[in-house]
């Protein structure tokens, strides 16, 4: 057997672990890809290959290993309190939270200090963690002998017939993901007390495999804690809770709760702007890629002209430079997630004079020349805010001549707080990255692959210019729709299916496939036309550029 690993050839006379193939004693890779399929190091290579070994700056491998981190938490936590439930959500400064319940006491800085002792000791042990798999009815079976019912529900909805579990010195769990071969790889990850839990941070690629410093995000932690509650008090914070509702003939009902969710931020907002009214001359919106920025300023306007205040709407991606003056990123590409591709000069000028009442010709940037033109001469009222979207939005360089007192700054971002099961959160980006992919497809002919080629550009560039600033934020909009991946599966899956195997984005095309069909579907027709959704699967009342 001829196997190329990280270009150099080797030999095998029998079938080999890829983990002995190579001299791995430092840990320095976790995962491989072979002929461009994600395998484990613990996966067998009977043929001729070509093998790249990944480490800790692929994203692939970081969800390996955070969920191979949970595993272990997981074991730790069944160790100590073999009655206590553990459960995990996304949480702030790119940590995962875990909540403790049925131990009896709320849990405290000496359980997280036992907790940390006994998940180090599981690592210094270095235990194999093997996978093996059983029927879907023999999971089920398993799942529920010991109690674990959140598994069994999502179990009914898998549509596969078989399950891969994993055995670590006794203890059996199933993550939804691959694994690392023994629990001496998890060398780099931290336990920080976070009421009314814990916070758990760990490697991360944009950070080039490295655990990222904590930041506690005191704006994000509210919403997320009100998320968690809305998920409670819906019902919906699970697949299997969610595909309940909708078998039960009740998707219409959760439809309108999830919209009337947002109905109610909108009220919320249109009283804090309307109540300062005589201070405001600037609204700003600002948030990640596939946030509904577009269809959020649309409502927003609707709320504030209801209150008789007509904001003038202006387009911070009409700000850019010309693409000669635009910066370049570390690869030479040019950087438009940058603060520097904007015309911040032109910016604060435009709405200082805007603002002092003198007439201001607006640009209008054309994406395809990459070259700017204006509008004819506009003025605003007194007492008329401007209201300005984009991804800068919250950042300090933005109209600098204008004073903080007259500016109100809207962050928006979907941040639910629902899982797979107890064991296994839902990524809020991968939220965004489905509604990208559909919006993309439906309305700026990008297609599947060029959208995940782009994504992980687009994070590096949320990490550096929008997240440092979401605490500058007066509101935070959480643009959730619970039931939103119920609608978007049938949507997303022909696109993601369409990657073909030997494409270097299939990897992340089928574990977004994987997850999907967990999902029950909800017709399209039933969602409002006025909805954030509407932005992302077409037939929006309100009039975008995705629509020219």
């Amino acid at each position: 057997m001829r196997v190329e690993i990280n270009g150099i050839i080797k030999e095998f006379n029998s079938p080999t672990r890829i983990i002995d193939m190579f001299d791995n004693k430092n840990y320095d890779y976790f995962a491989a890809k072979v002929n461009n399929r994600l395998r484990e190091l613990n996966y067998i290579v009977s043929n001729d290959c070509k093998i790249d070994l990944l480490d800790l700056t692929d994203d692939s491998v970081t969800k390996i290993y955070q969920a191979t981190l949970r595993y272990v938490i997981v074991m730790a936590a069944k160790n100590l309190y073999p009655k206590g439930r553990i459960c995990f959500n996304y949480s702030v400064s790119r940590s995962i939270f875990a909540s403790m319940s049925n131990i009896g006491h709320a849990f405290l800085q000496e359980d997280l200090e036992k907790l940390s002792i006994e998940i180090h000791k599981i690592i210094s042990a270095n235990h194999p963690i093997n996978r093996y798999s059983l029927t879907k009815a023999e999971a089920i079976e398993y799942y529920r002998s010991i109690g674990q019912m959140d598994k069994v529900k999502v179990l009914k909805y898998r549509p596969e017939d078989t399950v891969h579990c994993y055995e670590c010195n006794g203890y059996k769990n199933y993550m939804f993901g691959y694994m690392l071969p023994s629990t001496g790889f998890l060398k780099s990850f931290s336990l920080r007390l976070y009421t009314p839990g814990f916070l758990i941070s760990y490697p991360r690629s944009e950070c080039g495999g490295k655990v990222p410093e904590f930041k506690d995000e005191k704006v994000f932690r509210t919403v997320l804690k009100e998320a968690n509650l809305w998920a409670n008090t819906s019902r919906a914070g699970s697949i299997s809770q969610m595909n309940e509702i909708i078998e039960s003939g009740n998707a219409l009902e959760f439809i309108n709760i999830c919209e009337a969710k947002h109905n109610r931020q909108f009220t919320e907002l249109g009283n804090k702007i309307e109540s300062n009214i005589n201070n405001i001359k600037l609204i700003c919106v600002a948030g990640p890629s596939s946030s509904g920025k577009t269809t959020f300023t649309n409502r927003l306007r609707i709320e504030l002209k209801s209150r008789g205040i007509e904001p003038v709407m202006i387009s911070m991606d009409n700000f850019y430079k010309s693409l000669q003056e635009t910066p370049l990123d570390e690869y030479g590409n040019p950087d438009f997630e940058s603060i520097e591709a904007l015309d911040l000069r032109l910016f604060d000028k435009t709405i200082f004079n805007l603002i002092q009442g003198e007439e201001v010709k607006l640009p209008i940037y054309d994406f395809t020349t990459k070259s700017r033109s204006f509008t004819e001469p506009i003025k605003i009222k007194p007492h008329q805010p401007i209201m300005v979207e984009g991804i800068h939005g919250l950042n300090d360089l933005i109209a600098t001549s204008i004073g903080e007192e007259y500016k109100f700054k809207i962050y928006i971002a979907p941040m639910a707080q629902y899982n797979i099961d107890d064991h296994n959160p839902i990524s809020l980006s991968d939220i965004r990255l489905i509604r990208r992919m559909v919006r993309d497809h439906n309305f700026r002919g990008t297609g599947c692959e060029k959208t995940l080629k782009m994504w992980s550009s687009v994070r590096r560039g949320e990490f550096k210019w929008i997240y440092p600033y979401q605490n500058n934020a007066d509101y935070v909009f959480n643009s959730e729709l619970s039931y939103e991946l119920c609608v978007m599966k049938k949507h997303a899956i022909p696109l993601l299916e369409a990657v073909n195997t030997d494409s270097p984005y299939y990897i992340a095309a089928n574990r977004l496939v994987k997850f999907l069909k967990y999902f029950e579907d909800i017709n399209d027709k039933w969602i409002p036309c006025n909805s954030l959704l509407r932005e992302f699967i077409g037939d929006s009342i309100f009039y975008t550029e995705d629509k020219k």
